[in-house]
């Protein structure tokens, strides 16, 4: 199976991550966490994306607040599929880093969550490896399953209390 690439701007980011990690830990899906910055290592960064293909990445997963260049510079260096997190800080509330996000020019596409949407990202990459994967995408529709139950089970506690 090929290996999904989450990428961070700042340790500050760790939090949020983990929320993908975490998700892809539940579906087996290998992954592996680096800190790059798009301003403060763009030489790492670009390496990073240039190899990641070489690397047995499959998609790559990029987390960044404020400016949030990262995730359009991992995908201006790989034609690997990109998916950007961008992060809430203290300023803007994160609209900053989505904006950042999303307004990706034609020819370098940037598939973008919602703020702070680690767990989307993580079933994002997921989707997209499942294509090529049966195992993986039974795993995805199970999920799916699961969570419908939950949320009818949640649905039924609520109308037995009413």
């Amino acid at each position: 199976m090929k290996k999904v690439g989450i990428v961070m701007g700042s340790d500050s980011d760790l939090p949020i991550i983990q929320k993908a990690t975490e998700m892809l830990k539940t579906l087996d899906i290998p992954f592996e966490v680096h800190i790059y910055s798009a301003h403060r290592t763009p030489d790492e960064a670009r390496d990073f994306a240039r190899s990641a293909r070489d690397n047995g990445f499959g998609v790559l997963i990029a987390a960044a607040g404020m400016a949030a260049h990262l995730a359009g510079a991992i995908a201006a260096n790989t034609t690997l599929p990109v998916i950007g997190i961008p992060c809430k800080s203290s300023h803007l509330d994160g609209m900053d880093a989505l904006l950042s996000t999303v307004q990706m020019p034609t020819g370098i596409p940037v598939a973008t969550v919602a703020i702070n949407g680690a767990g989307n990202a993580a079933l994002l990459a997921a989707q997209i490896l499942a294509v090529e994967d049966a195992t993986l995408a039974q795993k995805l529709d199970a999920k799916r399953v699961a969570d419908a139950k939950a949320v009818l089970e949640k649905d039924a506690a609520v109308m037995s209390k009413l």
